[in-house]
């Protein structure tokens, strides 16, 4: 008995250490995220399709990231580690309505790049208001979409027992298939070719179109070649960021490997916080106008305080 207590306190301390790591990491996220979102907001300089997109990915991060650490930090504390079927179903709406739509934002702040190296002298033109506007509403409609597909493959599952799942981390088609009291060969087709496969080919066009683009900027002055590789350098790097955990665990059948949960984390957790870090410190113009808002605030909280 003795040993048991003692056992079940290093546990618990250990759960009390990760609670407090992943609450710093989720506050950071949206504190790194919001900076972002609030610089572009006053800084009237970066009202540009540019910064515009880069102010919508940092919104869906906060997003993203505010589907699935919640739970998990209430978890961590908790007992009963569980969620209710209707709970789980919402959460991978949300979920994948959150990570869908940033797949297909990412494309569309490449298509953006590309018409800024590729089609400069048209690129105003090109992407004037109405195509900022509906380059992000087409991408909030194809993850609603995906994510509507996902719970309609879900939806008609046969599960035994109570309708109550046991999560260690969050809900998502992998973990609450294996659950379904039915053979899943049939769904797991669907999943690859509906969610693997379009992910593999979305990476592979990114990958393709930034190649393209620094091809292009071989043509192009030093100066403005330094710039724009800063830029198209970030992009690739939250890309890669982004899309390999998700090749990783959409692309295989319905089967749990040891890495499943570290990949599952850094999909979900790390990521959107490392999102703000890349874009904000590879910017020069992000870290001028943070800068620039700094000096504003500080006479503010000067004469506020005295």
């Amino acid at each position: 008995m003795v040993q048991s207590n003692h056992t079940n306190m290093k546990e618990f301390f250990f759960l009390e250490i990760l609670f407090v790591v992943f609450l710093a990491v989720y506050v950071g996220t949206v504190l790194g995220n919001a900076l972002i979102v609030v610089t572009i907001t006053c800084g009237s300089h970066l009202h540009t399709p540019m910064y515009f997109l880069l102010w919508n990915k940092s919104v869906l991060d906060i997003v993203f990231s505010s589907v699935t650490i919640p739970k998990f930090l209430v978890d961590l504390l908790s007992e009963r580690k569980a969620i209710s079927y209707n709970g789980c179903m919402a959460h991978i709406f949300f979920f994948h309505f959150a990570g869908g739509t940033d797949i297909f934002f990412l494309s569309v702040m490449a298509y953006d790049r590309y018409l800024a190296i590729s089609k400069h002298l048209h690129y105003v033109t090109l992407m004037g208001r109405e195509m900022w506007l509906a380059l992000v509403v087409a991408s909030s409609v194809c993850g609603g979409l995906h994510s509507i597909v996902q719970i309609i493959l879900m939806l008609p599952l046969p599960y035994c027992g109570p309708k109550v799942f046991y999560c260690a981390f969050y809900c998502d088609v992998p973990q609450v298939v294996k659950l379904a009291s039915t053979d899943t060969f049939a769904l797991e087709c669907l999943r690859i070719s509906n969610n693997g496969l379009v992910i593999l080919m979305y990476f592979l066009l990114l990958v393709g179109s930034y190649t393209r683009v620094l091809v292009v900027l071989r043509s192009h002055s030093v100066e403005g070649q330094n710039e724009a590789l800063s830029t198209c350098t970030s992009h690739i790097l939250v890309v890669t960021l982004h899309f390999m955990p998700c090749v990783y665990i959409y692309c295989w059948p319905f089967t749990m490997l040891p890495m499943d949960t570290a990949v599952s984390i850094n999909n979900t957790v790390l990521t959107p916080m490392l999102n703000p870090m890349i874009y904000s410190l590879r910017n020069q113009e992000m870290k001028s106008a943070i800068k620039r808002m700094q000096r504003r605030l500080g006479p503010f909280e000067s004469n506020k305080m005295g």
